[in-house]
């Protein structure tokens, strides 16, 4: 009777833990910051090396024409043939797609 006591309290146990983890992305969709970035991070690292990188950890409205969305904003710098290069991003907060870039 242990053994099936022990199994049913395991099993309990995962099946709450799955059923929390999916209410909680349910209530808050997106992907973490730190991911997201080092996903950019990953693609800028393909050109060559960089410098540093930042990202706002709190989501921002983005607004493009008529599509909004939630996004991060970052900044990737690196140096390319003797010149500093800078960019600023913003990546949605639910998909880590960078829906803008800009050369600073």
């Amino acid at each position: 009777m242990r053994k099936r006591d022990l199994l049913l309290g395991f099993s309990t146990g995962i099946a709450a833990g799955l059923l929390v983890r999916e209410v909680a992305h349910r209530i808050d969709p997106t992907k973490p910051a730190e991911l997201i970035l080092h996903g950019i991070k990953q693609s800028f690292k393909a050109e060559g090396p960089i410098d540093g990188s930042w990202i706002y950890m709190k989501t921002e409205p983005f607004k493009r024409q008529s599509i909004s969305t939630d996004v991060y904003r970052g900044g990737i710098s690196r140096v390319r043939e003797g010149q500093i290069e800078q960019f600023e991003f913003f990546a949605d907060a639910r998909t880590g797609t960078v829906v803008d870039l800009i050369k600073i």
